[in-house]
């Protein structure tokens, strides 16, 4: 579960977990990877919970500029069309 303090997210992505996950991923793209992980090892069912745990990563705000992802409805898209 996260937890917001003054609109801050106390959760942060564990990237060392990430990097385990990956291991056993079918997927090849590192943000499809990333997504999953985030459902898996955070139970994150939420694209608004997801998104605001992204913007606060340097590495996945990248991803998702990447993508044109500027906000939770871009990335709720895009999970469907995964």
């Amino acid at each position: 579960m996260l937890y917001k303090i003054e609109g801050k997210n106390l959760s942060r992505i564990n990237w060392d977990e990430y990097k385990e996950h990956k291991k056993y991923s079918v997927r090849d793209d590192n943000f499809e990877i990333l997504l999953e992980f985030m459902k898996s090892y955070y139970n994150m069912t939420s694209p608004y919970e997801m998104f605001d745990m992204l913007n606060e990563d340097d590495i996945a705000q990248m991803m998702l500029e990447k993508r044109s992802i500027s906000d939770a409805e871009d990335l709720e898209n895009f999970l469907f069309k995964i």
